[in-house]
C-alpha cells in the first residue's frame, strides 16, 4: 500500500496559512503570482531538460535522483513548499569530508544517526552509505517521492550494498528526533516558518537530551534564522554550507 497523498488544496491551504502570517496578504498574493509563473515557466523544454541535473550519479548506480520524471502535481506542491533538488554527489562528499574534521576526538561517523530533511528521491541518503553511518533516516513530505527514494534503496540493496536507510513519510516539523548523537543534513529543504518550527523541536529535544549534534546546511537561504538558535554554535563552512554544532557535541 502506498502512502497517502497530500491533496493540492491541503498545501495550498497550508502554504497560504503560512505566507499570510509571515508576510500579509499582498506579499503573499505576489509570492502566489511568482509561483505560478515559475510553474509555467518549468514546462518548456529548456527547464524540462534542467531537471536531468547532474544525470551521472543515476547513470553509474542505475538509479533516479535527479528532478526529472515528476509529476506536474508534484513540482506544484514542491513550490509551495520547497523546490526538489538533488545534491551534487562532490559537494556532499567534500562537506562530510568537513565534518568529519569537526568531530570530537576518538569520534567517528559510526556513532551517529545521520536524517536528512527534506530527502526527496534520496540522492543525499544513498550517498550517506558510503559513510559508517549507524543509522540513516530520511525525511520527505510528498509520497510520490518516498515511493521513488524506497526503489533507489532497494536497488542498492539487491546490489549488496547495505544502506540502513530508513523512510518516513510526513511533515519534518512533526518529526521527533531519535535520542542520540545525530547529523541533520538540511538542503535548504523549508520554507521560513517551517524551517524555525523544525530548529525549535530541535533545541527543546536537544534540552531533554543534550547528545551530540551537527547540522548541516547547504545552499543556506535563510541562514538568519539558524545563526539565531541558542544551543547551535557554527563551526565551519562556506557560502554554500553552513556546520554547527550542539552545546552537547
Amino acid at each position: 500500500m502506498g502512502e497517502p497523498e497530500l491533496s493540492l488544496s491541503m498545501a495550498f491551504g497550508v502554504w497560504w496559512r503560512r505566507e499570510r502570517e509571515d508576510a500579509g496578504i499582498l506579499k503573499s498574493l505576489r509570492r502566489l503570482s511568482a509561483i505560478a509563473y515559475e510553474f509555467f515557466r518549468d514546462s518548456f523544454p529548456d527547464r524540462r531538460r534542467q531537471r536531468y541535473g547532474d544525470i551521472d550519479y543515476d547513470w553509474e548506480h542505475r538509479v533516479n535522483t535527479t528532478g526529472a520524471g515528476l509529476s506536474w502535481r508534484t513540482r506544484l506542491v514542491g513550490l509551495l513548499h520547497s523546490v526538489y533538488q538533488p545534491i551534487p554527489p562532490e559537494q556532499f562528499r567534500e562537506i562530510m569530508s568537513a565534518l568529519s574534521g569537526h568531530l570530537a576526538p576518538h569520534c567517528d561517523f559510526s556513532q551517529f544517526t545521520f536524517i536528512d530533511i527534506g530527502a526527496g528521491k534520496g540522492r543525499a541518503l544513498l550517498l550517506a552509505s558510503e559513510f559508517a553511518f549507524r543509522r540513516i533516516i530520511g525525511i520527505e513530505l510528498l509520497p510520490e517521492l518516498v515511493e521513488v527514494a524506497r526503489e533507489n534503496v532497494g536497488k542498492f540493496e539487491r546490489r549488496g550494498i547495505h544502506s540502513r536507510i530508513e523512510l518516513v513519510c510526513g511533515d519534518a516539523t512533526d518529526f521527533v528526533l531519535p535520542a542520540g548523537p545525530t547529523v541533520v543534513f538540511l538542503f535548504n529543504p523549508l520554507p521560513q516558518s517551517s524551517l524555525r518550527k523544525f530548529l525549535e523541536n530541535l533545541e527543546q529535544s536537544l534540552r531533554q537530551n543534550p547528545y551530540p549534534v551537527y547540522v548541516v546546511y547547504a545552499n543556506p537561504i535563510f541562514e538568519q534564522i539558524i545563526q539565531s538558535v541558542p544551543s547551535l554554535t557554527r563551526i565551519g563552512g562556506t557560502a554554500q554550507c553552513l556546520l554547527f554544532r550542539s552545546s552537547g557535541g
